[in-house]
Formats: structure tokens, sequence, C-alpha cells
């Protein structure tokens, strides 16, 4: 029995880009999603490509971003942030909603839930 990774299971490519636009894009819509808006630069062209390349590699797909950046360093390229709960909790809601719109379900939005929050928590680098 082969099992498949997160990233088969999401849909892999094709399904990554989707969930990382619409990200975005609430971000960019939802007035929910102000603050988590408002620490991210203007253009937003450049995170949502580095989440892509991101996110196919972490769900485990091939790695499309040390190649073009180097190591991930999560916590190290964030640092320049702060980063606190809410800063979490909004990005994380934000994710959240974005899975949950293009129909992530079941055993699998609970995995990914579960590993963007450990994730998420363990970027922050201010107390509030």
């Amino acid at each position: 029995m082969t099992v498949e990774t997160s990233f088969e299971q999401i849909g892999g490519i094709k399904c990554i880009r989707e969930l990382v636009d619409h990200f975005y894009d609430l971000m960019e819509l939802e007035e929910g999603y102000a603050h988590l808006r408002s620490i991210h630069s203007q253009d937003l062209s450049n995170s949502r490509e580095r989440l892509y390349l991101f996110l196919v590699g972490w769900l485990g797909g091939p790695d499309l971003y040390s190649p073009v950046h180097g190591h991930p360093r999560l916590r190290a390229r964030h640092l320049p942030f702060a980063i606190g709960i809410k800063e979490r909790d909004q990005w994380l809601a934000c994710m959240f909603q974005a899975l949950n719109d293009l129909g992530v379900e079941g055993e699998l939005a609970t995995k990914l839930h579960e590993a963007f929050f450990k994730t998420g928590d363990w970027m922050r680098n201010q107390q509030g």
C-alpha cells in the first residue's frame, strides 16, 4: 500500500498554486485580514511565488524553493517582521479559509491545520 503525500492528496502543483493565489486574494479583499495585509509589501507577487515554491516541497512535492532561494530558514527570514499571536492567528485564519474554500476537508484538512498551526506558532517572535 502506497501512502500519498499531502502534496498528492491536495492535488499537486496546480492545486497548491490555486491555494496560494486564493490565500493572497483573501488577504487583499477580506477586511478581517487587513492587519495581516498591512505587514506585507504593496506588491504581493514575490510573496505569492515564494509561498507557492515553499509549500510544494513542504507538502511532499518536488523541492522548488531551495534551488532558487536556498534553504528556507523560515524563522530567520521572518525575524524582521513582528509576529505575535494576532499575526499568527490572522495568517492561520486566512489559510484555513483558503483551504476550506478550495474544498480541502477531512483527514487532510485536520493534518494541514495542525501542521500550519505548529509552524505558525513557531514563527512567533513577539509575546502578544
